[in-house]
């Protein structure tokens, strides 16, 4: 009766009491000029499955329930469709009837962010949030057989994810819920036999061996002597996983059997440092995979060759204690990094898999209350080229799983406002069997913000964040199994859906100091949900699952307790602090609850209303299950083959340049806001050209109000071809690596800090598996001891097989260090006739480094840095020392000569522990060898050979063209006129203003508040923020008073860039132009620019907003028409994140009055919808009253339609528009990203001085 009362409750609150309502339906399809989407499916069904369509129309189709019919209001149609790109259609479309039209949605239960956002934006209208259902309708026109419609709904239904949909509209988007049922009790259980328990192990899908149900039979048998509820035996199924507990890492090896002398020797070194740290202890001390993986750092403690490490009983994330320098003196901060991967989920369903990767490893550093600000990305394939015809049954294409994938990972990151500093791809052909999908990421803040206290009995336990559903129910357990083509087909549970917006704000509230020393531990809900987040903050605690928030009714306590919904958090808190945790919550539009109490009984104890569903004591809990034993053997390992690459220079410079492994991966990086938070001292991509791929990524430390210098540098290290052949040495080199590069940007001897990362396939019983991670760690072990480098982290994934097919053996090592801003040093040739030197790590034998002649070799690198010789250095890596001579003279179309001291066979090989070094003079012979020299006329010279170095350039980015495009086939390179209008605006301030009040407005989405409050303070300027709060509708209300309060005490409003609602429903700044469009708003707005003489701004989401406001061109909010100019999706269908040049068009604006009619700027763009579009006669008034502010201009300053210089295709190149009045400008550029040594490797004038302007506008300071 109790659940029937809950769903009774639920259902009055989302239908409002007895108000009868009614599904309405409608449908969108782009214009003709615009269905980019529909005319790619049609080439990919062509290219993918040989079938040629006739015609193909693609539409998005919205069901959504509602109390009135809101079909003519304009603002409710203005959030379906865009006037100037889509057509809307009401209840009906009139479909071909020669063409075959079938439809496709979200699976129930799986979360989908533009139903949500579609609902969330409509309730500023209606005032509730009604119920939405989406679907996309496809409508083939072309001669089908029975087999080609079946393949093409193969092709677009992942059924992991989705499936076909009805084309009839249902009379309610309510579903039947049935009660929540009494959970079972496992019957039997405590007598089962062998066999009996083997039946459970298969009937539930567990991931627990016969070994471990044994162990746990035994326990209830003998400790609780009861039979396990089902939620109990699911709880220590996802505990006890390879995944929550690193089963396999902490399994003991009982004979180990070596043939090679290396691994040996490293073994013998190992065995004989465990006596150092454990000392009488060892012997009975098991050896074990992890104590391999840890050793080094305790052996490094032990002799206080490790300083500031951060150590707690909170495990959140690597963490350590750095000292920076700040305007305001010097400063204690932590410095937080975390690796994590998300191979199984990404295999099975790209996008969710990929985006939750991310997502979860933000959650860890902040969930240790630091402030994540730059991400790495590294991902494992097999050949994306590969034809869809030739993949195997029950798998996604290649194809599929890297471009989806990457749109996952990079769609979440670009939300949540994560600058991605590094991207990588690597492929082999072992990745068939299981996709490599790792991201890592780094994070700080000031060590005062961070309290660690052990949590007391009486203490609260708070779930903040998103709401719990199905998606990820398994997830954990899902990730420790080996698959098959069977068990994929129901893995649909296992992946979670992630909404970044959701985990923006708790960013948000954990960077305020009132909340983040309110929390005395916090676990983040990742693998095992609720089970395994609370369940690890204390070791009593009492868990209340039916008060845990639920996004739709019906879920089990089963489900509550396993479900890995995203975007939650665990919070131990005193309970007196309860209230104000939960009002800082909701101030940030959050969620809190209460679910659970810390007790001191040492018990799990789980409570579904009145029912005990769980009660574990917390020894066995943590027992992990039965000990496992396993035996391991290594065979010699066989030398590694070098690649030929062909006889002669210009064959061998081809071939190697277009090997997938060292060939171009812009079309994929540039998927990457790599700017945001105004800290990227190096991008991506650098030189001249955004070419030179970079090698490490560098950011400043976050510093909200103030300014410092301390930069986080973050590496890796791994080569896949080396590793797959021996894992010892790819080890050992992946870290030799990963030092090299942080050296070759400029790191000083100093502390340095790894985290592995190790993926292998399911070791089973066979020793000669299990000798893979073996050796491989020995290697890492054996690198970290030579250069005196502790791992204080890592991630294990050791179940990357697929029936008979296996991963490599992959050991990846992050390195990371703190350095000066002003000390990096980046990759892209500086200057022609340079010379070029080739430095040495002094090594004992081509394997090791010689421990004891490093530290003079690096003091000779950093000496030369020290005295501004070094202009731009290379660390060698998989492509040798022509890779890397490439690599770094792409960038800026600099040509160089190799010395003939060098063979073809020594510029190819993998010589890790070398670093190319440009100098701009001559450098001391007993470290740098003479390499070559730059010069000035962009050919590649060797010996008799000179090629061209365009035409490699050329060659390096066509593999992967077709995958990761960076061209659009029809789009011009022509150059458009070029905008000149001098005539300054003569709008001037009545009343001068000190010190004027710029409002910021915080949507959901938007994620550049913090770079532009920065602006607008060092410009002289004051800042409000206010948050926009929609968690209910009087919330809802009271944001619309408190914004309309703002206003009215402004002089400037300025809308931040970000992803309103995550550019959802389809389209960019609709929640935002939705809400501004409230009568009471839209007064204030006008009474702030027409009657107080204010300005306003908006950067690209903001200027997505103003356009959609009619702020943009007219000057007054209004609803647009087909006539009106908008912003649209890029031409090229993807994001876009790069530097480009820009050109003052006009100055007819206040916000524009420090700057001259030609000044060109180089600025960081990042958008998927910044293509302006415009009619004949709009864009010529524009021209003529000077409204045009700024162009994309080309290397000559000439506005330009080529891709490279206008990267979505706009027309007349038009980057910025203002008002007729200039009161009101709007550009996709974001200006306000912006430093001190920011974007290093980026060259131009970076400082456009847009808020200075609009500050010296209301000061009446020139």
């Amino acid at each position: 009766m109790v659940c029937s009362i809950e769903v009774i409750l639920v259902l009055e609150q989302l239908l409002g009491g007895s108000k009868m309502t009614q599904v309405y339906r409608y449908y969108v399809e782009r214009k003709k000029d615009y269905r980019s989407g529909a005319n790619a499916l049609k080439e990919n069904l062509k290219r993918d499955l040989n079938i040629m369509i006739e015609a193909l129309n693609l539409l998005e189709r919205y069901d959504i329930e509602l109390e009135e019919d809101f079909s003519t209001n304009k603002r409710f149609r203005a959030i379906l469709a865009e006037p100037q790109t889509d057509d809307l259609y009401l209840e009906t479309y009139d479909f071909d009837k020669e063409a075959w039209t079938f439809a496709i949605e979200a699976l129930p239960g799986q979360y989908d962010q533009r139903a949500d956002s579609c609902a969330q934006c409509i309730e500023v209208i209606s005032e509730k949030r009604p119920q939405v259902r989406v679907a996309q309708v496809y409508s083939i026109k072309a001669n089908l057989s029975t087999e080609d419609k079946e393949k093409i709904k193969a092709y677009l239904i992942n059924p992991v994810e989705s499936r076909q949909a009805s084309l009839d509209k249902p009379a309610s988007l309510e579903t039947f819920v049935p009660n929540v049922a009494a959970v079972p009790v496992i019957d039997g259980f405590c007598e089962a036999s062998v066999e009996g328990l083997e039946k459970i192990l298969k009937e539930y899908h567990l991931a627990m061996d016969i070994e471990d149900i044994q162990y746990m039979q035994g326990y209830f048998r003998d400790e609780e002597k009861r039979d396990p509820t089902e939620t109990e035996l699911r709880v220590i199924d996802t505990y006890w996983s390879d995944h929550c507990r690193h089963t396999t890492f902490n399994t003991e090896l009982t004979a180990i059997d070596i043939e090679d002398e290396r691994v040996q020797a490293s073994y013998d070194t190992y065995l004989s440092l465990r006596e150092e740290v454990y000392g009488e202890k060892a012997s009975k001390r098991p050896k074990t995979l992890m104590d391999i993986a840890t050793l080094s750092t305790k052996v490094l403690k032990k002799r206080d060759e490790v300083v500031g490490l951060d150590e707690s009983e909170e495990i959140n994330a690597c963490s350590v204690k750095v000292a920076i320098e700040t305007t305001k003196g010097t400063e204690d901060w932590l410095y937080m990094f975390k690796n994590e991967t998300h191979n199984h989920p990404t295999e099975i369903e790209p996008f969710g898999g990929a985006a939750t990767c991310l997502g979860g490893a933000i959650r860890d550093p902040l969930s240790g209350r630091s402030y994540v600000y730059q991400g790495l990305r590294l991902t494992g394939a097999s050949n994306p080229l590969t034809p869809l015809s030739q993949t195997r049954a029950g798998k996604l294409s290649q194809r599929q799983i890297c471009t989806l994938s990457a749109k996952g990972f990079s769609s979440y990151g670009n939300q949540i406002g994560l600058a991605t500093g590094l991207v990588d791809e690597v492929y082999h052909k072992g990745y068939e069997a299981k996709r490599m999908e790792v991201g890592a990421v780094i994070a700080a803040a000031p060590a005062k913000n961070v309290v660690r206290q052990r949590p007391e009995k009486g203490d609260l336990v708070i779930l903040v964040g998103g709401r719990t559903g199905r998606d990820g129910c398994g997830g954990a357990t899902g990730s420790s199994k080996t698959h098959t083509e069977e068990s994929l087909q129901t893995a649909g549970a296992e992946v979670q859906k992630g909404n970044p917006v959701e985990e923006r704000k708790i960013q948000r509230l954990f960077r305020n100091p009132k909340l983040s020393t309110m929390i005395k531990r916090c676990n983040d809900f990742g693998a095992g949900g609720v089970s395994v987040s609370v369940g690890e903050l204390a070791d009593g605690l009492e868990i209340y699952l039916d008060r845990v928030p639920k996004k739709y009714v019906g879920l089990s306590p089963t489900e509550l307790a396993i479900s890995e919904s995203q975007e939650r958090m665990s919070c131990v808190i005193d309970k007196k602090d309860w209230e104000s945790f939960q009002q800082m919550a909701i101030a940030e539009n959050l969620e809190a609850t209460v679910i659970a109490q810390v007790t001191d009984d040492d018990t799990i104890t789980m409570r579904y209303f009145d029912e005990t569903v769980v009660s574990l004591q917390r020894s066995f809990v943590d027992s992990a299950g039965a000990k496992k034993k396993a035996q391991v053997k290594v065979n010699k390992n066989s030398d590694f083959a070098e690649v030929s690459y062909g006889n002669t220079f210009k064959e061998v410079s081809v071939s190697l340049l277009q090997n997938l492994n060292i060939a171009s991966k812009r079309g994929l990086i540039e998927n990457f806001d790599a700017s945001i938070g105004a800290g990227s001292v190096l991008m991506p991509l650098g030189g001249n050209n955004q070419l030179t791929p970079s090698q490490v990524m560098a950011a400043k430390l976050p510093l909200e109000d103030d300014e410092t210098s301390a930069t986080s540098l973050f590496t890796y290290g791994f080569d896949v071809e080396i590793s797959a052949m021996n894992p010892y040495l790819g080890a050992y080199l992946a870290v030799l690596e990963s030092m090299c590069k942080l050296m070759a940007s400029g790191l000083e001897q100093k502390q340095v800090y790894l985290s592995l990362q190790e993926y292998f396939p399911r070791l089973g019983q066979d020793s000669l598996r299990w000798g893979k991670p073996f050796q491989a760690l020995l290697g890492a072990f054996q690198a970290q001891m030579d250069f005196k480098v502790p791992a204080i982290g890592g991630k294990d994934s050791m179940s990357g097989s697929f029936e008979e097919l296996d991963v490599p053996s992959t050991l990846i090592s992050f390195a990371t260090a703190i350095t000066e801003a002003d000390k990096v040093i980046s990759s892209d040739f500086k200057e022609a006739n340079s010379k070029l030197y080739l430095f040495g790590l002094p090594m004992k034998d081509s394997l090791q480094i010689d421990t004891e002649a490093l530290a003079d070799a690096w003091n000779a690198l950093n000496q030369a840095m020290r005295e501004g010789k070094v202009k731009s250095a290379w660390a060698v890596s998989r492509g040798g020392i022509l890779e890397g001579l490439y690599k770094m003279a792409f960038g800026s179309s600099i040509g160089f000569s190799i010395s003939p001291e060098f063979t073809l066979k020594e510029l190819t090989k993998k010589n890790y522990g070398k670093i190319i070094i440009e100098s701009s003079e001559a450098l001391e012979e007993a470290y740098f060898v003479a390499l070559g020299a730059t010069s000035e006329d962009k050919m590649v010279a060797f010996g008799d050979e000179k090629l061209e170095l365009e035409a490699l350039r050329i060659a390096w980015e066509a593999p992967l063209e077709s995958v990761y495009p960076t061209q659009v086939a029809h789009q011009s390179d022509e150059v458009v006129e070029t905008i000149s209008y001098p005539q300054r605006s003569q709008l001037v301030i009545q009343t001068k203003v000190a010190k004027p009040l710029a409002v910021i407005p915080v949507f959901p989405g938007t994620n550049c508040e913090y770079d532009t409050k920065k602006q607008v303070l060092q410009a002289g300027g004051s800042v409000e923020t206010v948050l926009i709060s929609n968690l209910t509708p009087d919330l809802l209300k009271d944001s619309v008073h408190r914004l309309e309060q703002a206003l009215l005490r402004a002089n400037m409003l300025i809308l931040p860039g970000g992803f309103s609602f995550g550019d959802e429903p389809d389209g960019s700044g609709k929640f935002i132009a939705t809400f501004l469009k409230h009568e009471k708003l839209k007064y204030a707005i006008e009474d702030l620019l027409y009657k107080r003489d204010g300005l306003a701004l908006g950067i690209c989401n903001g200027f997505q907003a103003l356009i959609k406001l009619g702020l943009l061109p007219y000057g007054e909010i209004r609803d647009v028409d087909e006539a009106a100019p908008t912003l649209t999706f890029n031409a090229i269908g993807r994001h876009q994140s790069a530097y480009v040049k820009t050109r003052i068009a006009s100055v007819h604006s206040p916000w524009l009055r420090i700057v001259e009619v030609g000044e060109i700027h180089t600025i960081p763009i990042s958008h998927g919808e910044g293509r302006f579009i415009c009619n004949d006669e709009v864009l010529q008034t524009l021209i003529e009253n000077g409204q045009i502010a700024t162009q994309y201009v080309n290397d000559d300053g000439q506005a330009s339609m080529s891709i490279k210089h206008n990267p979505n295709a706009s027309r007349l190149a038009v980057e910025g528009l203002t008002s007729k009045d200039g009161r009101i400008l709007g550009k996709m550029g974001h200006s306000e990203r912006v430093g001190n040594c920011i974007a290093k490797n980026i060259y131009g004038n970076k400082k456009q001085h847009l808020f200075e302007s609009g500050v010296s506008y209301f000061t009446g300071e020139e």
